[in-house]
């Protein structure tokens, strides 16, 4: 969130001018090299940017000796230093005759003071001396643990606190008188690692940024890991944490160990990313997750929106972006609490109304010259990410969310309410967000029922922060102190965990410190610290490269991959009188409706999308239609004119009809029961749907019915007056959507391959596959009698509903020479065993 805070500091903060580079610049930037402050690296984003740039590394002095860091450890004054000649400058003097007391020159006439030598870093100007740059260190960084690729989670005692519920909180609430002072919050860190971290932070001001950035970079172990091939760091980060906490964002799974994902089911994995552009975690999902997952994302309109075109290694049009109220028009901003009611609104609407599975939030803003207040610049958007999360976590679902220091009791006490509502909480930070910056991450396991108070009671507040943004009062407390104390697990976790961090960021600061001095230092790991952790994390070494455009005729022979080119030419047999009998293995076919010529779809990502009608002496042309597909989805289809109302205030919008699939997204589906590969196209266009996008033309599955179940689809015709037809009643079929077209015939598709066919056991009530040749009999699916796509395709029939052909009762003329509806439903009938 782009919103610029700008309080007015009281006289017990004393905090040193910035330089004018310095700062937590939350636009996303490099990828390598993002913004920073007090050059230092940044990780926040805006509510609208889910940056790389780490937060608030600022630089502490150190004195010599001490392993374990103590606050009295500070040098408090190092401007003596300065008066004492070094050993360099003595010497140089000396040999020009210089005398103590006495001037240079023949006459004693020069200058008295020895010319010292430069001290000089970098390209700060001629002569510039650093005040409390080059004092011995009091922190021994070298003890610090061996890099590993390996990490361990820390969870919070599990909770055994009954959720709160309205009544309790209704107390809870506190307003009080603006706080902008960090120093005396001590309730959940002691004083001296409080104090000691604030003043680490103060001292870096006037260091070259790019000197720093260089330090920095030598200095962590685990800096050479990066992006990758993915559009930013924070990519990296989101399969960091999913490795670590054992894939339980893009393979959740329940309390008890069982997948949350139903695939035999072909469920999708819903996920939402608030906060985060450009995208770098919902880039990682969708590539690990491929076109099985579908996101919504909310994050701030403007230089920080999601950068969808960005994504090189993922399928974009997986990712629908919403930004509260007013859809694709809204602002995005996740503090008003009209955008978190809509989007919840608009994800519960398609996700049957269940919700996520998880959501991720990486949010912040930038906080310019007060970057020890950045936990109390921050704690709205804090509160709105948590909100959001319980507002549309599905129960059973996950939450991840970046945080900053925690050493207010406002936000520890979010911490808590979180700790009440999911099974298990853990305040992590991972190796690829780097040591010397304040940020965290709170990791939510299994979303608990009941917890609508507790959103409720979020909710307020943030209308009562908005109510007080530009007065003198301040929402100071959602959990009475004594209330999270009284809870003596979760309290010492949490001064363990604030303390740790001290520890941890102190010690990296020290680091970066001995690097800016001695610049041959260096990490000789990071090569090999980097080809570890993606190993460990399933991430391939490969370079970010933009996908490389292809013809259609070459994309579609890769993928077909030297199948027969004629089978794509194939019509369907007519179905008449004589080949009626073709269908007598009643239950060996599916049907559909056809409302125009079928054809293949060829879909090269976003609108690069072709057609080609089967025949070898025709192009693949560019549909002329406003819609996206992955890349590699190869689709038989048909372009159907859908109507909506009668009469002249009917309207038309083109659809594309799934009749079925053969590649989605790079998966070849080819060899798998026609079934499964129409419930795959079912999950598949709701993965690509764009329910926010009314102004692009919908993709939809056809409407499968068993060929037993035939007189379900008469059912659904009726007679409709047409606009532009003259005013004469045409035949329509209306489907799921309440959406209807003029059929022009059904297609009839044979599922079960030869020699095999399906009976039903009258003994036993139960369907089972027959083998005609070897007069073997099974209940359970044989793999040999699955017709692959090109067996279904070929011996498909169409029964055509032209002049003369008679389906529905109002219909008049009838010829003999062609099939009505009665005769083939007695045909059925009379061969359904």
């Amino acid at each position: 969130m782009k919103r610029r805070a700008e309080p007015e500091f009281n006289s017990n903060q004393k905090q040193k001018k910035r330089a004018e580079d310095l700062g937590l610049n939350l636009s996303s930037t490099s990828d390598d090299e993002p913004p920073c402050s007090n050059h230092a690296t940044q990780e926040s984003s805006s509510s609208g940017s889910g940056s790389d740039s780490e937060s608030d590394e600022r630089r502490p002095v150190f004195g010599s000796g001490s392993n374990e860091f103590k606050a009295d450890s500070l040098v408090e004054g190092t401007s003596s230093r300065y008066s004492m000649y070094n050993s360099v400058s003595q010497k140089l003097m000396a040999k020009m005759g210089f005398r103590e007391g006495e001037g240079l020159g023949k006459y004693n006439q020069g200058r008295k003071d020895i010319v010292e030598a430069s001290n000089q870093k970098g390209r700060r100007g001629l002569g510039l001396t650093l005040k409390g740059f080059d004092g011995d260190l009091n922190v021994d960084w070298r003890d610090e643990p061996e890099p590993s690729a390996y990490e361990q989670v820390d969870w919070f005692p599990e909770c055994t606190t009954e959720i709160p519920d309205a009544q309790e909180m209704k107390e809870w609430m506190t307003v009080g008188k603006r706080k902008l002072v960090i120093e005396d919050e001590t309730e959940f860190c002691r004083e001296e690692f409080l104090h000691s971290v604030l003043q680490c932070k103060s001292v870096f001001d006037e260091l070259d940024g790019e000197e720093m950035r260089r330090a920095r970079t030598r200095s962590n172990p685990y800096e050479m890991i990066r992006g990758v091939f993915f559009l930013n760091r924070a990519a990296m980060k989101m399969a960091n944490i999913d490795y670590v906490f054992d894939h339980m964002f893009t393979n959740p799974k329940d309390s008890h160990g069982k997948p949350l994902i139903k695939e035999r089911d072909a469920e999708l994995l819903y996920f939402a990313d608030v906060c985060a552009g450009p995208g770098g975690f919902s880039e990682y999902v969708l590539w690990r997750k491929k076109w099985h997952a579908k996101g919504f994302g909310m994050t701030l309109k403007g230089p920080n929106d999601f950068k969808l075109e960005d994504f090189y290694s993922a399928s974009s049009e997986l990712f629908e972006p919403y930004y509260g109220e007013g859809g694709i028009d809204g602002d995005g901003d996740i503090t008003r609490p009209e955008n978190i009611t809509a989007f919840r609104n608009f994800v519960l609407d398609n996700t049957d109304r269940k919700g996520v599975h998880f959501l991720m939030a990486d949010g912040g803003f930038s906080v310019e010259g007060q970057e020890n207040l950045q936990e109390i610049l921050s704690k709205q958007l804090t509160l709105c990410q948590f909100l959001t999360g319980l507002s549309i976590i599905r129960t059973g679902g996950h939450f991840v969310c970046k945080t900053f220091d925690l050493f207010t009791p406002f936000s520890v006490g979010l911490i808590y309410l979180l700790y009440c509502c999911f099974e298990r909480v853990s305040l992590f930070k991972p190796v690829t967000s780097r040591p010397a910056n304040s940020e965290r991450y709170v990791v939510c396991r299994g979303l608990k029922s009941g917890i609508d108070d507790v959103r409720e009671y979020l909710f307020m507040v943030n209308i009562k922060l908005n109510q007080l943004r530009n007065s003198d009062l301040d929402v100071n407390l959602v959990v009475p102190v004594e209330v999270i104390k009284g809870d003596h697990e979760f309290y010492d976790y949490m001064v363990r965990s604030n303390e740790s961090q001290c520890k941890v960021q102190i010690k990296a600061l020290a680091k970066i410190h001995a690097f800016v001095q001695d610049t041959t230092l260096s990490e000789p790991r990071q090569a090999d610290i980097r080809k570890e952790c993606l190993r460990l994390w399933g991430i391939p070494d490969q370079a970010r490269v933009a996908p490389s455009s292809s013809d259609p005729r070459s994309k579609f022979f890769e993928l077909i991959q030297g199948t027969d080119i004629d089978i794509f030419s194939f019509k369907p047999t007519p179905l008449n009188s004589k080949t009626l009998e073709k269908i007598r293995h009643v239950l060996d076919y599916r049907c559909m409706v056809s409302g125009s010529e079928q054809k293949f779809l060829l879909g090269l990502g976003k609108s690069q999308i072709y057609t080609w009608d089967g025949r070898q002496s025709d192009r693949w042309m560019k549909l002329d239609l406003k819609t996206e597909l992955p890349r590699a989805t190869l689709l038989s289809v048909e372009i159907v004119h859908e109507l909506k109302g009668e009469g002249k205030a009917q309207r038309k919008i083109k659809a594309i009809h799934i009749l079925d699939v053969l590649v989605l997204n790079g998966n070849d589906v080819r060899e798998q029961h026609f079934n499964q590969r129409i419930q795959l196209a079912e999950k598949f266009v709701k993965a690509v749907s764009k329910p926010s996008r009314p102004d692009m033309n919908p993709i939809r599955v056809k409407e499968v019915y068993r060929l037993e179940e035939m007189e379900k689809i008469f059912v659904r015709l009726e007679m409709k007056i047409i606009k532009s037809s003259g005013g004469i009643p045409r035949l329509s079929y209306t489907g799921r959507d309440d959406r209807h077209f003029v059929p022009t015939g059904l297609y009839i598709v044979r599922t079960v391959n030869d020699p095999w066919t399906m009976a039903f056991s009258k003994n036993s009530k139960r369907k089972f596959f027959y083998n005609k040749t070897t007069q073997e009999s099974t209940y359970d699916l044989p793999h040999e009698s699955i017709a692959p796509f090109h067996i279904c395709y070929f011996s498909r029939l169409f029964w055509e509903w032209g002049e003369g052909v008679k389906v529905h009762d109002s219909q008049k003329r009838q010829d003999a020479e062609k099939l009505s509806k009665e005769e083939v439903l007695s045909f059925i009938q009379a061969h359904y065993p």
